[in-house]
């Protein structure tokens, strides 16, 4: 019987490299964590103040989302009756979205009073 005086590392390199795989695919998913959305371009964009805002995301497709969480509208509205007046609330709207759904939206947002609204949009170049 011969005798093992080394250990073979080969297996183990294996095993490490699909484990470092997994690890980086998903954490590529864990940053894109945002939901995809082309702003319109603005020649008047301002800068985005730093303060905590509820967000209120509507992609292309035409899907509310509050917070990067999927909502109906019924939903937001429902969530839109809890807030305070002075509650600061940034609204993304991907450009190829149907107008219908931004003016539904503006006008869950007025009826209730809350004003204190930026829209997103990306500067022009």
């Amino acid at each position: 019987m011969r005798r093992f005086d080394q250990i073979n590392v080969i297996p183990f390199i294996d095993i490490m490299l699909v484990l470092l795989a997994i690890v980086l695919t998903t954490a590529t998913f864990i940053a894109q964590g945002e939901i995809s959305v082309n702003l319109p371009e603005a020649k008047s964009a301002q800068p985005v103040s730093s303060e905590p805002a509820l967000m209120i995301t509507v992609n292309a497709t035409g899907a509310l989302f509050l917070d990067d969480a999927p909502v109906t509208l019924a939903v937001l509205s429902a969530r839109l009756d809890t807030l305070d007046k002075t509650q600061a609330i940034v609204f993304r709207v991907d450009q190829k979205t149907e107008f219908g759904q931004f003016v539904r939206v503006i006008d869950a947002l007025q009826s209730r009073g809350l004003d204190r609204l930026t829209i997103r949009t990306e500067p022009a170049a």
